[in-house]
This record gives C-alpha cells, structure tokens and sequence, in this order.
C-alpha cells in the first residue's frame, strides 16, 4: 500500500478556505480533512467532532503536554491543535490529508514532513475580503477588524508556501487546486510507489529474454 500524502491549505479568514476544501474533498477520491481540536466555543451551525473537537484549555494544554499534537497555534486568542495519532494513522493507510492551518502551523509542519504540498489561498481584493467577514455575521466589528489586521501578517508569509490559489471565481479556484493535488499523485516517486509491484514484474521479464 503506498503512503498517502500530505498538504496544507492556509488563507486569511474569512478568503472561503474551508468551502473550498470541502469542495476538493467531495471532488476526489482518497483523501480527508483534518478535524482540528480548538478552546473557541462552538458557532451555532457547528457540529463536535464533524467543524472542531471543541475541548477546554485545560484539556488542550494536556494533549501539548502528551505531545498528541503535530503542531498547534494560538489564533485570535483561541487554541487551534492537530492531531498526531489521526493524521499518522490516516497517511499510513494511504489516505491523502489536508490541514485546514496557518502559517505557524505551516512551519511547524515542514520540521516534520518535508514532503508536505503548501497552498495558499487569496482573495480577490482587501474590499471582498471585508464583504465576506460582514455577510457571514459571524464576528463583531471589533473582530472584523482584527481580521482584517491579521490578513496583513499571513499574507507576508505568502512566499513559504508552494501554490498560490486566487479565490475570485469558486468554480476556477476549485479547479485549481483539484489539479495541484491530481498533478502531485502522478510525480514519479508517487509513481513508482503506487506501482512497485508491476515494476518489478516487467523487471523479471526483461531479465528472462
């Protein structure tokens, strides 16, 4: 069985990340999100362990002190963590994973994989960003601005990552980013390891005529 892969997808908030993961998720075959454990309390249209693993600071600061995290961030004075034991499991398995994080946990990530896919996603404009983070009436003014704030610091971390997606079209991003993951699944070490076995039977062949 070959090993699944893994990838980041990071944004500003509020940039329509995690529709359009979702998006990917139901577009391709053999691969998953990571469901992320957080201290930020559960929005009303959230479901435990389907959005988040909504768990206390108490509790998050156990699983640190375990290590059961592969990275985690402090974000707009929430906890946000990753699972090491699921995410191992589920590449393992050959299941491809996404990590719905930031840049922090970008970089956190790349001491331990580095074989980890980056993309990161923009929006079209700083005005559409400003639109998304009003219309989804999930935040107070004084939290849409420190969006918006924080949007200037995760973009100047643009360069780190592998793949840049503009989400000005949902249809065109999508699409963008179904053949960054479908153009990594063919490289050749991907290749050659899905394919060990029909290799080395026609390597048998030739050594027989």
């Amino acid at each position: 069985m070959s090993h699944g892969h893994l990838y980041v997808v990071a944004a500003p908030s509020g940039t329509g990340k995690t529709s359009l993961v979702k998006a990917l998720v139901d577009s391709l075959t053999n691969i998953t999100v990571s469901i992320s454990h957080t201290t930020r309390a559960k929005r009303p249209n959230e479901i435990h362990g389907v959005n988040y693993y909504f768990i206390s600071v108490a509790e998050f600061d156990h699983m640190i002190k375990q290590g059961d995290f592969l990275e985690h961030a402090l974000i707009f004075e929430n906890h946000y963590g990753t699972s090491k034991h699921w995410v191992e499991e589920k590449l393992a398995q050959g299941v491809d994973v996404i990590l719905e994080i930031d840049w922090q946990g970008h970089q956190q990530i790349k001491k331990i994989f580095q074989n980890v896919v980056s993309i990161f996603i923009l929006p079209p404009s700083l005005s559409h960003l400003r639109d998304r983070l009003v219309k989804r009436n999930q935040d107070s003014p004084n939290v849409i601005k420190s969006r918006l704030k924080d949007a200037r610091e995760t973009v100047s971390h643009v360069n780190e990552f592998d793949y840049l997606v503009i989400n000005d079209d949902f249809t065109q991003a999508l699409r963008d980013m179904v053949v960054i993951i479908e153009s990594g699944r063919l490289t050749r070490n991907c290749q050659l390891e899905r394919f060990q076995a029909l290799l080395n039977e026609l390597k048998k062949i030739s050594d027989t005529e």
